[in-house]
């Protein structure tokens, strides 16, 4: 559609994701290849269709997570292996796709409050967020428009020799030496 409206594809950005609930005993091979097809197998597609129409130059970047990006977390190994696989697939990308000018990099949130984070059964839910929020050097947990201003800065041209990286956006949760 973007290149039908406006003749060219200079940014794509996939940040689609799922997350369930699964212990290792739980985590059968379909509810491992779904998590795999929406969070990694999603951005090759996403990131593979608009290679085909951007003719650079350009800006890619992938919504991971620091749950796969940094740290492991019980029962969701499915979630933090597809998360962390999109790390090994954009700075494969970035190398691949520099010479066109196209540019390939990945935002790993933190904390955030999402309404997946929310989610009680699958993830932390309000309380948990609220407790963990306080273990964060910044205080509290992120927004999605914290998340969304760190994409708008990588698919800028201020980040125009930025490619193959990652860049944490988690209040210094990743910095603090445990208390």
């Amino acid at each position: 559609a973007a290149v039908e409206t406006y003749g060219r594809l200079d940014i794509a950005v996939a940040g689609a994701g799922v997350l369930r609930r699964a212990a290792l005993a739980q985590l059968d091979d379909d509810a491992w290849n779904d998590m795999l097809s929406v969070d990694l197998t999603g951005v090759l597609r996403t990131f593979r269709s608009a290679a085909a129409v951007m003719s650079g130059p350009g800006s890619m970047v992938a919504v991971s997570s620091i749950a796969g990006g940094v740290y492991g977390w019980d029962d969701h190994a499915h979630y933090a292996a597809a998360k962390s696989g999109v790390l090994g697939l954009c700075r494969s990308l970035a190398t691949e796709l520099a010479p066109r000018g196209i540019r390939v990099n990945t935002v790993i949130p933190g904390l955030i409050e999402t309404p997946q984070s929310l989610d009680e059964t699958n993830s932390l839910g309000p309380a948990g967020l609220e407790r963990a929020g306080r273990s964060i050097p910044a205080g509290r947990v992120g927004h999605a428009d914290e998340v969304a201003r760190a994409i708008r800065f990588l698919t800028s041209d201020d980040a125009a020799y930025i490619t193959g990286q990652e860049l944490i956006v988690d209040g210094g949760l990743t910095v603090r030496w445990p208390e």
